[in-house]
């Protein structure tokens, strides 16, 4: 069994409840985290006993949600990394695991190239191409934004929790220590798009949503 005890497994959230319970499930089924933590308003009915329940208050609206994500899930992390699960995305393959990705403060699976002239564009317009909310991120990273004051704000109309950091403010991170993984090695932490650049990829640590080869993984989004 893969032993990390340096990551903590969570999940956040306020919907979806019996999904994110089965994405930790399912995670640590051949994979043994410091800790395993379900962040949510309400204690889910027969939680295992290897999963912690954190109370917050409800979480209402997916911009409610990416706040909590950037400014106070670092609260609830003392390991010094966290590997966020949802019910569409999750550990998939354990046995893939590289402890070279502990060297950086970000991984999480690439984003395709934009169709548009302003998406995955960081401040210098340079675009980026690893992002996505299923992530492995460093509890220095997590506690950055509330420890220095980041300002909270839209990025094109959108609060996108992922792109915030690893592209809208990008540059303050990396001012601050922090190192993202590039797209030659993300590609085998996850996949979420197929893109040329992964497709001789056949296992990924994670997955994010389902399609493309991630169609057959199990899927818990149904779950109440």
């Amino acid at each position: 069994m893969l032993k990390l005890p340096n990551v903590t497994l969570v999940a956040i959230g306020s919907t979806s409840i019996e999904g994110n319970k089965k994405a930790l499930q399912y995670s640590s089924l051949q994979a043994q985290f410091g800790k395993v933590k379900f962040i949510t308003h309400v204690k889910p009915p027969n939680l295992p006993d290897n999963i912690e329940f954190c109370k917050i208050e409800k979480i209402t609206s997916i911009d409610k949600w990416c706040y909590e994500v950037v400014y106070n899930l670092g609260s609830y992390i003392d390991t010094e990394f966290a590997l966020l699960v949802h019910p569409d995305g999750f550990v998939v393959h354990p046995e893939v695991w590289n402890d070279e990705w502990l060297k950086y403060d970000y991984i999480g699976a690439p984003f395709p190239l934009p169709k548009d002239n302003f998406s995955y564009r960081d401040i210098n317009g340079k675009i980026q191409r690893v992002g996505n909310s299923v992530s492995l991120r460093s509890k220095k990273l997590l506690d950055l934004p509330k420890k220095i004051g980041m300002e909270w704000k839209p990025f094109h109309g959108f609060y996108n929790e992922d792109g915030y950091i690893t592209v809208n403010m990008r540059h303050i991170f990396k001012e601050h220590g922090c190192n993202f993984a590039p797209l030659e090695v993300a590609k085998y932490f996850s996949r979420e798009a197929e893109i040329p650049e992964n497709k001789d990829v056949e296992k990924t640590f994670v997955f994010h949503k389902h399609k493309g080869r991630n169609k057959n993984y199990p899927n818990f989004e149904a779950s109440a």
